[in-house]
């Protein structure tokens, strides 16, 4: 607890009131009788409001696409049950590395002193087996009692920001309404200061392999967007005129129209001007690099071995390894020492592919469907894409101002379908675009229902293909197990709320699609788009036969004749 004057107050407003301190408005969740007493208190305050989902999982994810936009999220969960159910998408912040306060309302305290058997319990008398389950994909875990409240409240919520990671929180059913004393300083989201020492030698390291290079460059991963840190990477670029990639977990993070921006690097499969900017460098300074098969051309990267590596509190530079200071002040050091270079030359991008030429009334495709989407988002766009053939996202050219969601590291499917809950909660200026195939969809359709219910106004491109596209590059091309059950896709808006006012819209043909997109955005806009289950975009279906060789080794499946979808 911060020092300073206190007054007293009840434990669940002084955690509703931190949590607003922290700039977070709206609480996701499922209501449930260990967590009815908090959403009372909720109800009795006007600083949050409370935003109900259809599933405690969906919470999770429309609490990570919140946090996205919004820099904090927050679900509300009951014991075990919910927890337990939201434990899928906390790891997924874990692994995007999404800062998310994940409250627990849990067996009142008494029954944990007296060892009472409680419902929503394993009934075998333990209490600490969920703080345990969430000790593995969370920073810091607490149980709240009338002694460290406030200040685990205070931890849990700083660690959450400082480290831009998930934090889990078990508030005992019986102490919302107890009062403790309490800070009256409001929180205050700062990281700490850099070490003095550190800083300036860090940075002179930096400063000093940058002016001394003949390549230099830079690779950018999500932690670039997490520390907000994007626009002083820009600028550094700028300065030194040196050619910015990113990995697809940080899509559009750098303004794509950026002069020194030089596209995704992914290993083998980059584009060659890419691929030369980044493992041709005499001195790559990467920011948050986190490589892992889907973001290496399936281990194909081959950075330089004297990568400079700066994360969110440290930084290697060579043999040398500085804690104790802060990416933001580094890159700020940085700037200010190095030389302005104003004849550097830089590798420009490949012309764009030639424009497709089809019959408006014959049978939509991918590469059709795609080339449309690309003349179809706006600057300052909200994208969001789950895993599948949407991915083929990636290889779009986006206009400024567009923020990318997508769970790359963690691959949950169904993910994106409850994050656009919370994006739109977050941002409900912006016009807010999601991606998503069948089978994604199926995993988390409901959330639909609660963006209907709160009246956004998003456009949602289902991609019906029959099943798991992209699975289908891996094993399984014509087997019953990478198919789903039919839905009416496109009739959902009018089940899920009758009374919408939602534009549906099913595409078989390019003269379908290009009608659909035409449609006003002042209403919901559902487009499903018939396609065939073996057409999928082949840097897609490539990524997935890789894929299967790391997977399934030289004597898997893979190899039996017809097993895989192959890029055409």
């Amino acid at each position: 607890m911060s020092r300073g004057e206190t007054r007293r107050m009840r434990i669940g407003e002084f955690l509703l009131r931190r949590l607003a301190e922290a700039g977070i408005g709206h609480l996701f969740g499922v209501p449930g009788d260990y967590n009815l007493e908090l959403l009372e208190q909720l109800e009795d305050q006007s600083t949050m409001k409370w935003v109900g989902n259809c599933a405690e999982l969906n919470a999770s994810y429309a609490a990570d696409g919140y946090a996205r936009l919004n820099g904090m999220g927050a679900l509300l969960v009951t014991n075990a049950v919910g927890a337990m159910s939201a434990i899928n998408g906390v790891a997924g912040c874990y692994a995007e590395h999404v800062p998310v306060v994940c409250i627990c309302g849990s067996l009142p305290l008494r029954s944990i002193d007296r060892g009472l058997g409680m419902h929503h319990t394993m009934a075998d008398g333990t209490r600490d087996r969920f703080l345990s389950a969430f000790a593995q994909v969370t920073a810091a875990q607490a149980r709240l009692t009338p002694c460290n409240a406030a200040l685990e409240i205070d931890r849990l919520i700083l660690t959450a920001w400082r480290e831009k990671l998930p934090v889990y929180l078990e508030l005992p059913s019986d102490i919302a309404y107890l009062d403790i004393e309490v800070p009256t300083d409001s929180l205050v989201l700062v990281q700490p200061a850099s070490d003095p020492e550190r800083l300036v030698s860090c940075v002179t390291a930096i400063a000093s392999h940058l002016s001394d290079a003949a390549s230099p460059a830079i690779l950018v991963d999500l932690d670039a967007d997490r520390f907000g840190v994007a626009a002083q990477v820009m600028e550094l670029a700028a300065k030194m005129q040196l050619p910015i990639a990113v990995s697809s977990t940080a899509k559009a993070v750098i303004d794509e129209t950026f002069p020194y921006y030089v596209g995704v690097y992914n290993g083998k499969a980059s584009a060659q001007h890419t691929l030369d900017a980044m493992e041709s460098s005499d001195c790559l300074v990467c920011i948050g690099y986190r490589p892992i098969e889907v973001t290496t051309g399936a281990f194909t990267a081959s950075l330089p071995a004297d990568t400079i590596h700066l994360r969110g509190h440290s930084v290697d530079v060579g043999d040398d390894n500085y804690q104790a200071v802060t990416i933001q002040e580094v890159l700020g050091g940085v700037i200010a020492a190095v030389p302005h270079v104003t004849d550097r030359a830089t590798s420009q991008p490949s012309q764009a592919a030639p424009r497709i030429h089809t019959d408006d009334s014959a049978e939509l495709t991918q590469a059709v469907y795609w080339e449309a989407i690309q003349d179809y988002i706006q600057a300052g766009d909200v994208l969001l894409v789950d895993n599948g053939t949407s991915y083929a996202l990636f290889g779009l050219q986006l206009p400024p101002g567009c923020t990318f969601v997508g769970s790359v590291n963690w691959g949950s499917i169904g993910y994106s379908v409850a994050a656009l809950l919370g994006t739109l909660t977050a941002a409900p200026d912006r016009r807010h675009l999601l991606f998503v195939g069948d089978g994604s969809f199926q995993q988390t359709a409901q959330e639909l229902s609660t963006i209907l219910r709160y009246d956004h106004k998003p456009v949602i491109f289902l991609i019906n293909n029959g099943g798991y596209t992209i699975e289908r590059g891996y094993l399984g091309k014509t087997e019953s197990y990478n198919d789903i059950a039919t839905w009416a896709y496109a009739e959902l808006p009018k089940v899920l709320r009758p009374d919408t006012t939602a534009r549906s819209f099913v595409a078989k043909t390019p003269a379908d699609l290009r009608n659909a997109l035409s449609a006003s955005n002042d209403k919901l806009i559902f487009v499903e788009s018939i396609m065939d289950p073996f057409d999928s975009p082949a840097p897609i279906t490539a990524s997935s036969n890789r894929g299967a060789e790391l997977d399934y080794g030289p004597r898997g499946p893979q190899h039996r004749e017809g097993t895989q979808l192959r890029p055409a």
